[in-house]
């Protein structure tokens, strides 16, 4: 049995680590908080940007635009977008088994990586998958131009035909204990255009192919800019999360040991007033 002055130690360090797990959980909220409301501003541009696509792709033939022509998927880049840290539960693990369930379940040929953040980086650079290019250290200080970057590189790739699909595996904020792992097509974009026959005809200047052309590359960029920021804000939620419970396991563990440490020196006191009790009574006899 563990003596006093190691239960004490040990106490004193699950308080250290509890004030550590309490001080990550403040600063997870604090930046969910500003995370939750950069993604949330976004999605209203990026249901009205698909609005509009919706009503070009109706009037003009989307055939031949490179960006919207469906090739037999043989070679695809997949983007895996996890986080830059750690002690954030199963966040990192599950997008990592999601990009690799998506390999295996969908027999591409041959398959291409571009992990975001740190932790995808530093799992599939220790696999025989080829990288194409890395991306960490970009949730610092995320901005549209790393997505426009990114967006860039991987557009090139498929209009010249180097690849034949663009996929991203993700977290997706739903609330701060709810994260879904998603993993979506990216390109070709998916031509679900919703159009009434009652649409209002617009008169669009200087004309609907070249709007068209404009706005695809600009809702390619957009997309992945808005996954970055869902990936960001379901890490935060994610972090937050796993802190308040590593508190609350704190606090259980520290009155499990108090306990135990009010046991055993009990039990000490207690042996040495019987030791006295009997030498007295030696004594006397």
């Amino acid at each position: 049995m563990a003596n006093t002055i190691d239960i004490r130690r040990r106490i004193r360090s699950v308080k250290n680590t509890q004030q550590i797990t309490k001080a990550m959980k403040m600063v997870a909220a604090a930046r969910l908080r500003r995370a939750q409301e950069r993604t949330v501003a976004a999605r209203p541009y990026s249901a009205a940007l698909m609005k509009v696509l919706a009503s070009l792709a109706t009037r003009v033939d989307v055939e031949k635009h490179p960006l919207l022509q469906h090739r037999d998927e043989k070679n695809v880049l997949l983007l895996v977008v996890t986080g830059d840290r750690g002690l954030a539960g199963a966040f990192n693990a599950n997008v990592i088994k999601a990009a690799l369930n998506a390999i295996r379940d969908k027999n591409w040929a041959s398959v291409q990586l571009i992990p975001i953040g740190r932790k995808a980086n530093d799992y599939f650079k220790r696999r025989s998958i080829p990288i194409r290019r890395h991306a960490t250290q970009i949730f610092q200080a995320l901005s549209f131009d790393t997505a426009r970057e990114i967006a860039t590189d991987v557009s090139n790739a498929f209009i010249s035909g180097e690849v034949d699909a663009v996929y991203v595996a993700f977290n997706e904020f739903k609330s701060i204990i709810a994260q879904i792992v998603r993993v979506e097509r990216l390109l070709p974009l998916e031509r679900n255009w919703e159009e009434t026959q009652n649409a209002i005809e617009y008169l669009y200047e200087p004309g609907p192919e070249q709007i068209l052309n404009e706005l695809l590359p600009r809702h390619i960029e957009f997309q992945l800019y808005r996954v970055l920021l869902e990936s960001a804000a379901a890490e935060q939620g994610a972090r937050m999360t796993a802190m308040e419970a590593a508190t609350k396991n704190a606090s259980d563990m520290i009155s499990h040991l108090t306990l135990t440490y009010n046991r055993i020196r009990q039990a000490s006191i207690t042996k040495e007033i019987i030791e006295i009790v009997s030498g007295a009574a030696a004594q006397e006899g």
